[in-house]
């Protein structure tokens, strides 16, 4: 499990497909079990298959400051493309309904000495990713669920 540095504010991610990681991460973060938190790819061949005009949506939205949620209720972040290679389940490192944290000191002592590995990387945005519902997209229906980093008229422009 890591603390590391987004493209809008600090994460926590870990393994997607380990539960203990998954049941540490929430319990750091202090975050309900029934609240979801999304998957952060690397590449956009990754995400999950979706249908037409969802995929075209992609391709016009990512990589970038959005989460996507797609039909089936997956969330799906792409803050920039790198030869990683392996998706990771991903949060704010913040605790639940804290703010967000800019800078690592803005990372509750309590996550950072929680993690395997932290990294620095010096002062960040600030705004968190904005999320966008797209799980009715095929019908031409999306909504915004939290406004952050990318405004709602670029996004309109772009949808």
């Amino acid at each position: 499990m890591a603390v590391f540095p987004a493209d809008t504010v600090y994460g926590l991610a870990c393994d997607p497909a380990n539960a203990d990681a998954i049941a540490r991460l929430y319990a750091l973060k202090g975050r309900p079990p029934e609240k979801p938190s999304a998957t952060m790819y690397f590449d956009l061949a990754s995400v999950p298959a979706t249908g037409l005009r969802v995929r075209e949506a992609i391709q016009r939205l990512l990589p970038g400051k959005v989460t996507l949620i797609l039909p089936g209720g997956l969330g799906v972040r792409v803050p920039f493309l790198a030869p990683v290679g392996h998706a990771v389940l991903q949060t704010s490192a913040n605790l639940s309904g804290e703010p967000d944290a800019r800078v690592l000191a803005d990372v509750p002592a309590s996550i950072r000495g929680g993690v395997d590995l932290v990294i620095d990387g010096g002062e960040l945005p600030g705004t968190p990713s904005t999320v966008i519902d797209l799980r009715e997209y095929e019908d031409g229906r999306w909504s915004i669920l939290r406004l952050g980093a990318v405004g709602e008229e670029q996004l309109r422009g772009t949808l």
